[in-house]
């Protein structure tokens, strides 16, 4: 793992690269975490095949984490500048630093929850460096009314909050036997600190940002949400939803992922979306035809 810090804008940000044991000319995947992790979240492993990232290597992808602002090894945002479109202009210029300085011929944006949002303004973004795909988990078109999400933002306190670890598994983590408790486990050593100001306008994000960056993605979408994710609406209707807002670019597909929870990347059934991300990070070096 190949370590280094980026400073945009007087920010750093912390990156973590993974490099694949052989050459097989894929696209660097970036990752960008959700709220209350850090980008440790990729490499949990949560079932015997290993961790995305794990996973992603034996492919033979080369993987590029990075801490978010306010996150591990990264700097923080003032509170009024911390919006997911502001996050988006810091990460456009970290993967622009990344891509140059790897030689990446493309990039698949992989983004969980709150990073899935950030992945998709970052695409909307249409950044000058290669973006193949953006493969979003965690995230999708509505917010119940009155749900954990909502609850989670309407905690009465600013700055940095810690959220206690039950309450964390509580929303993170399917019904026993979805995952296993050394998962859970590993999972626990990537929670972090976090920016309230995120849990806050996370569940607005949906209503009042997605429709307009879909109009500006150009990329295709790939959307996974959990059977049993516990902050979104997993209906047919929303996930039609979803679909329907990246209909006038490349497209988007979106389906729910059997028998996990909120952090789909921590369960047993895992690796089953890990490898159709990376299935559909392939695709995407393939140009359709015209």
């Amino acid at each position: 793992m190949e370590e280094r810090v980026i400073v945009v804008d007087d920010i750093p940000v912390a990156t973590s690269f993974h490099r694949p044991g052989f050459e097989a000319a894929m696209p660097l995947l970036v990752c960008l975490h959700g709220g209350t992790y850090t980008s440790a979240y990729f490499g949990v492993a949560g079932g015997p095949l290993g961790s995305f990232i794990d996973i992603a290597l034996r492919s033979g992808f080369p993987v590029l984490t990075i801490d978010r602002p306010g996150y591990g090894g990264s700097g923080t945002l003032e509170d009024e500048e911390n919006d997911f479109a502001r996050q988006a202009e810091i990460l456009d210029a970290v993967i622009r630093q990344k891509v140059a300085e790897l030689g990446a011929s493309g990039v698949v944006l992989v983004g969980h929850s709150i990073g899935g949002m950030i992945a998709l303004e970052v695409a909307a973004r249409r950044p000058v460096w290669n973006l193949l795909g953006v493969t979003v988990s965690g995230m999708g078109a509505r917010i119940p009314a009155g749900g954990a999400s909502e609850q989670l933002g309407a905690i009465p306190v600013t700055g940095m909050i810690d959220l206690p670890v039950p309450e964390r598994d509580a929303v993170m983590f399917g019904p026993e036997g979805t995952f296993s408790e050394e998962a859970r486990k590993a999972a626990h050593t990537t929670y972090a600190l976090t920016p309230m100001i995120e849990l806050k306008r996370a569940p607005v994000w949906a209503r009042e940002r997605l429709a307009k960056v879909a109009a500006q993605v150009e990329a295709p979408v790939q959307n996974f949400l959990a059977e049993f994710d516990a902050l979104w609406d997993t209906s047919p209707a929303a996930l039609a939803d979803f679909i329907e807002y990246f209909a006038d670019g490349a497209g988007a597909t979106s389906e729910i992922a059997p028998r996990v929870g909120h952090s789909l990347d921590h369960h047993l059934l895992g690796a089953s979306i890990h490898l159709k991300q990376l299935a559909f990070a392939y695709t995407c070096t393939t140009p359709t035809s015209a």
